[in-house]
């Protein structure tokens, strides 16, 4: 997207990465309500507005709060063009005065502030993640936008997140999910906050190179079954020819050299003729994807059969690439019983190494995908296997698990009246405090803080002249993302029946807030 020229803090910044987000991205009823206030004369009416939700996704209880960026790129450019305010005037009642699109012509987010979490923290239910403070028809006007810039993003960053913890911390992990997106905006997305929630690049096998140019997502990338399907025998192979990695020499019949390695692994007594023949198309399609790729050679080997045909397949050509200088990089498994498949992969591979001599060929990266979860990760882990690497698609980009995390936009002050309470005095390290439960009476502790840490940093300063938070880059909110997990208890970050954890209030904030609904609460009368 071209970058829209606002200024705020002496800074431009880009618009938001889909072009779609303007300020048109909301519902109808935040201009009748805009043009309500106006009418009223009420429509630079100070008020503050908190973004939170009301329950964890997934069964878990843990979120990862993500979509912050997107949310600041849209403020930064937040201006009505003249063709938006034609086509406003036209979607509104017939009544609207002139007037207000005057206004409408006028407005931005100079006097907008904007104070958040940091992008890639783990929150918990009826936290305020954003809390929008400006003239409020303005906060109204970004209710709808910034609830759909958050939503989706904070709910597939906590879905990778868990993938993650179930997959464990040693493994790779790869997002797969472009084909089977909900659309561009859904896989464009999905790649950048999986990144966030830990995952290590986009596709391995079919790269969604859009996400990696917009935001530096590592890729990857091999060949289909549809690659391997294409050949019929490596009498196809024209240009057999392969110089070694150095340079120093050539292989003018890298074909041949493969075939020689074939029969030799075909008899290897140690191996007990595991194999015999092997099919020659799928044979053909690794020799011409290595002769295209020999420093990043990862053979698909399930598209006939994986023992018989693509691990030894994959080996035979491997081993003429090693003669050359040149290092495999492993296979992927696509179906079948991954467990199973990838443990007799890796016997193959240490037998080779160990009966030819080959030094790292035992250690060859095993990837595996086909429509994985959590529970089938985690099944996977229980029995035990060889994966090094998981792709992971359908389950985690479209959250199939849950559809929508549910985030709401609630008014917390106008005019300086609260209709909840929004902050008090932060607490000092060492100073014991009662803790009680939001909305029960009995559950309250004592508690002396070790560390202290205010939540809510501005990250849009509007006219107040405070100083701005920068945005971090993609890999650190990554990183924060991973450490904020790392700190988190065992307990309450498991997959099945995790422990709550508990947010607590000051007695302070307690009283406040049971006051305040007792005030605002209607009284019955019998």
């Amino acid at each position: 997207m071209e970058a829209i020229a606002s200024q705020n803090a002496g800074r431009v910044m880009d618009g938001p990465t889909n072009p779609m987000v303007t300020p048109l991205l909301t519902d109808l009823y935040q201009f009748t309500m805009a043009y309500a206030y106006w009418k009223a004369g009420k429509h630079n009416e100070r008020a503050v507005f908190d973004l939170y939700f009301r329950k964890n996704p997934f069964g878990g209880e843990f979120t990862v709060f993500a979509g912050l960026e997107e949310c600041i790129k849209l403020i930064a450019n937040f201006k009505l063009t003249e063709e938006e305010v034609s086509f406003i005037h036209k979607s509104l009642p017939g009544s609207c005065e002139e007037g207000f699109l005057n206004y409408l012509r006028e407005i931005d987010c100079s006097d907008v502030e904007v104070y958040a979490i940091s992008e890639g923290t783990v929150v918990f239910p009826k936290v305020p993640l954003l809390r929008l403070e400006g003239p409020v028809a303005v906060v109204q006007l970004l209710e709808t936008p910034v609830l759909n810039l958050v939503n989706f993003a904070s709910l597939v960053t906590t879905n990778a997140a868990r993938h993650r913890l179930v997959a464990g911390q040693s493994k790779m992990l790869f997002e797969f999910g472009l084909r089977r997106a909900q659309g561009p905006d859904g896989a464009i997305g999905a790649s950048k906050y999986c990144y966030i929630g830990g995952f290590d690049a986009t596709r391995w096998f079919a790269d969604n190179v859009a996400a990696g140019r917009l935001f530096g997502i590592p890729l990857r990338g091999t060949h289909s079954h549809a690659f391997v399907s294409s050949f019929m025998s490596p009498d196809e192979i024209l240009e057999r020819s392969l110089c070694s990695s150095d340079g120093s020499s050539t292989c003018e019949d890298f074909v041949t050299l493969v075939h020689s390695w074939l029969s030799k692994i075909q008899w290897l007594k140690s191996l007990g003729g595991i194999f015999g023949e092997t099919n020659q198309s799928e044979l053909a399609a690794f020799i011409s994807y290595a002769l295209a790729f020999p420093n990043n050679f990862l053979a698909l080997v399930d598209t006939y059969d994986v023992i018989r045909s693509g691990v030894p397949n994959f080996c035979a050509v491997a081993l003429a690439l090693s003669d050359l200088g040149y290092r495999a990089v492993g296979i992927r498994l696509d179906s079948g019983d991954l467990a199973y498949l990838s443990s007799e992969a890796r016997k193959i591979f240490h037998t080779i190494e160990k009966e030819l001599g080959v030094p790292g060929f035992g250690k060859m990266i095993i990837t595996a995908s086909n429509d994985l979860n959590e529970e089938t990760l985690d099944a996977i882990r229980k029995q035990g296997h060889e994966v090094d690497c998981f792709g992971i698609g359908t389950y985690l980009v479209t959250c199939y698990a849950q559809a929508a995390l549910g985030c709401v936009f609630k008014l917390v002050e106008i005019n300086n009246q609260p209709r909840i309470k929004l902050s008090e005095d932060v607490s000092k390290v060492g100073e014991r405090i009662l803790c009680r439960h939001p909305f029960s009476e009995s559950k309250r502790a004592y508690v002396v803080p070790k560390r202290v840490e205010e939540l809510l940093k501005c990250y849009w300063p509007g006219k107040s002249g405070k100083v701005r938070e920068e945005l971090p880059a993609l890999k650190d909110i990554r990183d924060h993302c991973i450490k904020q997990l790392e700190q988190m208890r065992p307990d309450h970050i498991r997959r099945l029946n995790p422990t709550p954890y508990k947010v607590s209030v000051s007695a302070k904030l307690y009283d406040f807030i049971h006051f305040l609904w007792l005030n605002e609460a209607p009284v019955g009368e019998l």
